[in-house]
C-alpha cells in the first residue's frame, strides 16, 4: 500500500512539474543598471508596467550613480544600461562593454537650496551661484557617489574656476548616496544641492527648500541607453535586452515618457533620434 502511494505521489509530483514548466520557460525578465533619477522620480514605476504589457518581458532594476551602474554592467551583472553621463557612457563603448548607445531623453538639473537664499544665487547663472556657494562657504550637499549628478557637479565646480577638493571645507557635506538622500539631507541641514529635476518634482521633503538656478545651458541632462556586449558576456539577454532599447526609442516608449507628469508637470523629454 505505502508503495502504491509513493508511485502515485511521484506520478502526481511528476505531473505538477510538467504542468508548471512550460509557463517557467515563458517566463522572461532582464536587469536594467539604471540611475537612481529614474527610480526616484517614478519614472520607471510608470514605464515598466507599460513595457510588460506590451511584451511580456520584466524588467528587474538596479537603482545606482551612473559610475556604480556602469560598473555593474562591467561585470556583466545587467542586460541593459540606461545612465546620464555621456562622457562616461562614450568610455563604456569604446572599452567594449555596450553595443550601441541611444539617446532616449532629457530633462535638467536645478540648483536647490534655502528660500532664504543665504548666498544669494538666485537667478539662472549656475557658475555664479557655485562662486558665491564657495566664496561664503554656505553649506552644501554633494552626492559623492560618482553618479551622473555628481559628475555634473564637479564638472560645474571646475568650470566655476574652483578646485573643489583643494577649497572644500565643513560647509561641503559628501554624503556618497542617491538623489533622494541627497535632498533629504539637504533639507534637514538647510543647505544648497544639486539635483535632477525629475527627482525634485516627486520630492515630497522639501522642508524650505525651493528651486534657486534652473535655465542655464550648463544644466542639460541627457540620459542614453545601451545593451550590454554578449559578445563580452554571452548570458546577457540579447534579445529581450534589445527589445527594451528599442521600446524606450520607439513612439510608442517616447510618447509615454512623454506624459510621466506629477502634478502637471512633465518630468522627461522624450528626443531619440530615429
Amino acid at each position: 500500500m505505502r508503495s502504491r502511494f509513493a508511485s502515485l505521489l511521484v506520478v502526481s509530483l511528476v505531473a505538477a512539474w510538467a504542468a508548471l514548466a512550460p509557463a517557467s520557460a515563458e517566463d522572461r525578465s532582464i536587469v536594467v543598471a539604471s540611475t537612481t533619477s529614474t527610480q526616484d522620480s517614478g519614472l520607471f514605476g510608470y514605464l515598466l508596467p507599460l513595457f510588460k504589457a506590451k511584451t511580456g518581458i520584466d524588467v528587474k532594476v538596479v537603482a545606482q550613480g551612473t559610475g556604480q551602474a556602469l560598473d555593474t554592467a562591467r561585470r556583466g551583472d545587467a542586460d541593459v544600461v540606461f545612465v546620464h553621463a555621456k562622457p562616461q557612457e562614450e568610455k563604456f563603448l569604446a572599452e567594449g562593454f555596450g553595443v550601441k548607445r541611444y539617446d532616449v531623453m532629457y530633462n535638467d538639473f536645478v540648483l536647490i537650496g534655502p528660500s532664504s537664499d543665504p548666498a544669494a544665487v538666485k537667478g539662472n547663472d549656475i557658475l555664479a551661484a557655485f562662486k558665491a556657494i564657495a566664496a561664503k562657504a554656505a553649506p552644501f550637499v554633494s552626492r559623492g557617489d560618482r553618479s551622473g549628478t555628481h559628475q555634473a557637479e564637479l564638472a560645474l565646480w571646475k568650470d566655476a574656476g574652483i578646485d573643489i577638493t583643494a577649497q572644500r571645507g565643513p560647509w561641503y557635506r559628501e554624503i556618497g548616496q542617491g538623489m533622494g538622500a541627497a535632498l533629504n539631507t539637504a533639507s534637514a541641514m538647510n543647505a544648497y544641492v544639486l539635483s535632477d529635476r525629475g527627482t525634485w518634482i516627486s520630492f515630497k521633503n522639501r522642508g524650505d527648500l525651493a528651486i534657486l538656478v534652473e535655465g542655464d545651458t550648463h544644466l542639460f541632462n541627457q540620459y542614453g541607453v545601451m545593451l550590454v556586449n554578449p559578445e563580452k558576456f554571452p548570458h546577457v539577454k540579447k534579445e529581450d535586452g534589445q527589445a527594451f532599447v528599442d521600446w524606450l526609442i520607439s513612439p510608442d516608449g517616447q510618447s509615454a515618457i512623454a506624459n510621466y507628469k506629477i502634478d502637471g508637470q512633465q518630468l522627461f523629454f522624450p528626443n531619440a533620434k530615429p
